[in-house]
């Protein structure tokens, strides 16, 4: 069987990762415009790197759960391609392989100059050369707000191949991830959403599994071996 699996911060929440929230416009006591957008990073570099010195450290010392290692299991026995929205190694380091990350990674350095990418230290400032054109331009390697994810082509080739398509952990409201469910549906594939609590684009799915990833994921790759 073939499966393409969208994961979301409700996946790593519960491994004490904040989840992303907007009804305030404050992510973990930032504005979003501040450290998650391109013109935020213009404007005052060093509270960017900061913010996410501090999510990479956070990052670091979470541990996968029972829904990343079940994912890594069902990878063993399925020909499952897995994507995911989340910036953290939780899949990775939970067993999964050729992770796909359509919003990039806290583990990345990028040259907003030249486009030359390598592993990001643990503590990242503004000035920090890039090793391949030496300019003091080094970001985070991570799709910020009015930037164009990571792979689309091949999420898109993934989704219209499937027999099976599954969300875990996402709001529905961040697109184009928003709209997967919806593409794959036009493709014949059957939809699946296992969630804490029903998503924006609930109608898109043509069945909801709800409860805590760690719960819910295991039973239900459970199913499938």
């Amino acid at each position: 069987m073939r499966i393409t699996v969208l994961t979301g911060a409700g996946i790593s929440a519960e491994s004490g990762l904040p989840t992303f929230r907007a009804s305030d416009g404050l992510w973990e006591d930032h504005r979003i415009e501040d450290v998650a957008t391109p013109e935020g990073f213009a404007r005052d570099p060093e509270l960017v790197h900061r913010f996410y010195n501090m999510r990479r450290a956070a990052a670091s010392e979470a541990q996968p759960n029972a829904a990343h290692r079940a994912l890594a299991q069902l990878q063993d026995h399925h020909d499952l391609t897995l994507v995911t929205q989340n910036v953290d190694a939780l899949h990775e380091r939970g067993g999964s392989r050729d992770v796909i990350h359509m919003h990039g990674a806290l583990d990345g350095a990028l040259c907003a100059e030249c486009d030359h990418r390598w592993p990001a230290p643990a503590i990242m400032s503004p000035d920090d050369r890039c090793p391949n054109c030496a300019a003091p331009a080094t970001r985070p390697d991570i799709v910020w707000f009015g930037e164009i994810p990571y792979h689309m082509d091949r999420i898109w080739t993934a989704l219209e191949g499937a027999d099976l398509f599954v969300a875990i952990g996402t709001s529905g409201n961040v697109y184009p991830a928003a709209g997967f469910a919806q593409h794959a549906s036009r493709n014949g594939v059957e939809c699946v959403e296992l969630n804490l609590q029903t998503s924006m684009n609930a109608r898109d799915f043509d069945r909801q599994i709800m409860g805590p990833a760690s719960e819910t994921v295991p039973e239900w790759v459970a199913t499938l071996l």
